[in-house]
């Protein structure tokens, strides 16, 4: 899987970040720099679809189709590549941070539910799956309260439907859209920070 790094010093931890649907790695990138973690591998990976409206955009999966179409192969395909991070970097998954925004977001949750990672991290991100059991490592999710395409409500959805099979969870809302605010940069860096120490 194509995936854009950063690093700084030498790495002892990993954060993984999923962009959303219709752009792809280069559109999270930027923030790596400015989360200045230190020993950190930033990696960005690109979803294995090309988007059907936005030239040069990736999508995980379909959003039009009933059932999303390539859901579970992406979710293989991104289980696989997280799988083997470890004998690549020599990185362990549970000093990674895996998060996303948006349907990344999404993605973040999904595969979070069962891998050792140290900690998830949606950003203005949904469910797309009923949880059954609590994920295996801690959440932090941040949401926009005037957020126009993936709306609040489901937030708080999420939310409430992870707290009751026992997720530890971060929530926060903030006064935005569907963005990633200074705010929540900060929360990023913070929530990751504490996993990583």
């Amino acid at each position: 899987m194509f995936a854009l790094r950063f690093a700084t010093g030498t790495p002892q931890f990993t954060l993984v970040l999923l962009h959303g649907w219709g752009a792809n790695a280069q559109d999270l990138y930027p923030l790596a720099p400015q989360l200045a973690l230190p020993q950190t591998l930033c990696l960005f990976p690109n979803a294995p679809f090309d988007h059907p409206q936005a030239p040069g955009g990736k999508a995980w999966y379909r959003l039009e189709a009933p059932d999303p179409e390539g859901l579970a192969r992406s979710r293989a395909l991104l289980e696989n590549w997280l799988l083997g991070l470890e004998s690549e970097t020599g990185i362990p998954l549970e000093r990674t941070v895996l998060g996303g925004f948006s349907q990344g977001g999404a993605m973040s949750l999904d595969l979070g539910q069962d891998l050792p990672l140290a900690g998830v991290v949606c950003l203005s991100g949904y469910l797309h799956f009923e949880p059954q059991t609590p994920p295996s490592a801690p959440l932090l999710q941040l949401h926009g309260r005037q957020d126009p395409v993936v709306p609040i409500d489901a937030a708080r959805r999420a939310r409430d439907q992870l707290l009751a099979v026992g997720a530890e969870i971060q929530y926060e809302e903030f006064d935005g859209g569907h963005e990633i605010p200074y705010l929540a940069l900060q929360r990023l860096r913070e929530f990751v920070l504490a996993k990583i120490a």
